[in-house]
Formats: structure tokens, C-alpha cells, sequence
């Protein structure tokens, strides 16, 4: 079940960021070249500042500046974004072995 789940947040994240470069009047925006790599590295960036934010959130428990729920919710929310990049990462391997398998 978890891995259908992130299959759909990583569609969803796509979706976004596809939505991100189109303007409100639906016209193209010019996203300097914004394309599945632009994507990729977003989303690393979004991954390990979620994974940091949950590691002061745990920190701030520690101390006890934080409440439990609010460390359980970061890392979660971390836990689901790195499911995410690893399923993402899966996929792309097993093209790239699917195409280095393809005759030429």
C-alpha cells in the first residue's frame, strides 16, 4: 500500500510543478528551461530540507520545546518524501536498464 502511495505523490508532485510553469491565464510561462531534471533536483531539495526540519523537530523534543505530535507529523511528512525520491529513483533505474536492454 505505501508504494501505491507514493507513486501518486510523486505524480502529484509532477502535476505541481507542471502547473507551476503554465500562467494563470493558461498561457506558457518560460520556465528557463525547466525540465525532468530541473524536477528531479527540486525534489531532492524539498527532501532534505523535510528530513532536516525533522531532525530540529526531534531535537526540539528532546529539549522539550517541541510537542510529540508535531515531531511524529515531521517525520512522517519526512518519511513519506524520501519513500518518494527512492520510489522516483527506482523507476529511473529500471528504465535505464529497460533501454540498455533495447537492440539496436
Amino acid at each position: 500500500m505505501a508504494g501505491d502511495l507514493t507513486g501518486v505523490q510523486a505524480y502529484q508532485a509532477a502535476i505541481r510543478s507542471a502547473q507551476n510553469a503554465v500562467g494563470n491565464g493558461g498561457e506558457k510561462v518560460d520556465a528557463g528551461g525547466f525540465g525532468f531534471g530541473d524536477m528531479v533536483a527540486e525534489a531532492i531539495s524539498q527532501t532534505s530540507s523535510s528530513l532536516g526540519h525533522a531532525e530540529q523537530m526531534t531535537a526540539a523534543s528532546a529539549t522539550g520545546d517541541a510537542e510529540l505530535i508535531d515531531v511524529a507529523t515531521a517525520v512522517s511528512a519526512a518519511e513519506i518524501s524520501l519513500e518518494t525520491m527512492v520510489a522516483v529513483r527506482d523507476e529511473v533505474v529500471r528504465a535505464y536498464q529497460e533501454i540498455l536492454r533495447m537492440p539496436i
